[in-house]
């Protein structure tokens, strides 16, 4: 299908949705330009991703979307485990790093505001900003005015308090040796890539880095891991997410992906049962 086929179907998809192009922008994240330009078809080879998220957006998969038209990814050339992954998944906070009451507990003796407040305020704001539904700024400007003080950077709250755990660049070294690894994490704008800059998480080359505030959606929300699976140019079953989140893992569960909870109580314990989950084929 051309760039121009391509467009008119996009089109046709929306308007029986019954959305306008503003509408739909907003509930896939893109810009009202960007949109416009590939339902004209001046978008020479619009991404996958992109299709992936107007495909979100209108409540159907890329699959139902596009049929027979749906383009392809690459299959990986890395091993399979004999449990059939080819394709692993890590969350971040809870299973790579951990921080939250060590930044509630700081943040709370700065400002003199009781910590449990201090949590809850965080909470009320946290999937908006997660979502890339508002901005970092705006994000700590919420949070500043339901906390009563004059203002909070939250991000060097996060980053201060983060704490790798220690077990797991040695198993993501092994994992990436072996299979394709990536990350699928709800996470605020931009802390993906100052974690990586500060060396906080693992650094090993990731096939797919999917960030909820990027795709517009968090865990445990369908979106998400339609991106994801995308991404991986692999089969559900074919994938393993390794999450501390047990609802997060019942929805990759309704993919039809593999999945293990990691107790970051006892990383130690999640190392060795994941490593025996991936055992290569002979």
């Amino acid at each position: 299908m051309d760039e121009v086929g391509l467009g008119r179907l996009l089109q046709n998809a929306r308007k029986a949705s019954g959305l306008t192009q503003q509408q739909l922008c907003q509930k896939a994240g893109l810009s009202y330009s960007t949109l416009a330009k590939i339902e004209r078809g001046a978008i020479k080879a619009p991404s996958i991703f992109t299709i992936q998220s107007i495909a979100g957006a209108l409540g159907t998969s890329l699959n139902d979307l596009m049929g027979d038209f749906a383009p392809t990814t690459p299959q990986t050339t890395k091993k399979r485990s004999k449990s059939g992954v080819r394709f692993v998944y890590f969350d971040v906070n809870g299973c790579l790093v951990r921080f939250f009451h060590q930044a509630f507990t700081k943040l709370s003796l700065d400002t003199g505001v009781r910590a449990d407040l201090v949590e809850s305020a965080f909470w009320h704001y946290n999937d908006e900003v997660c979502r890339g539904q508002i901005s970092l700024d705006e994000f700590n400007q919420q949070f500043a005015a339901r906390l009563g003080v004059p203002g909070v950077r939250w991000q060097d709250y996060y980053l201060e308090a983060v704490d790798p755990i220690d077990e797991m660049p040695e198993l993501l070294n092994w994992v990436s040796q072996n299979y394709e690894v990536g990350l699928l994490t709800n996470i605020m704008p931009g802390m993906v890539q100052e974690l990586m800059q500060r060396s906080l998480i693992p650094n090993v080359p990731y096939a797919a880095i999917i960030d909820s505030s990027q795709v517009g959606s968090i865990k445990p929300e369908a979106k998400i891991y339609e991106v994801a699976q995308v991404k991986s140019g692999v089969q559900p079953g074919e994938i393993l997410l390794v999450d501390d989140e047990r609802t997060n893992l019942m929805a990759a569960e309704k993919m039809g992906w593999h999945v293990w909870w990691f107790d970051d109580y006892r990383p130690a314990d999640s190392v060795q049962q994941i490593r025996s989950l991936l055992e290569p084929e002979a």
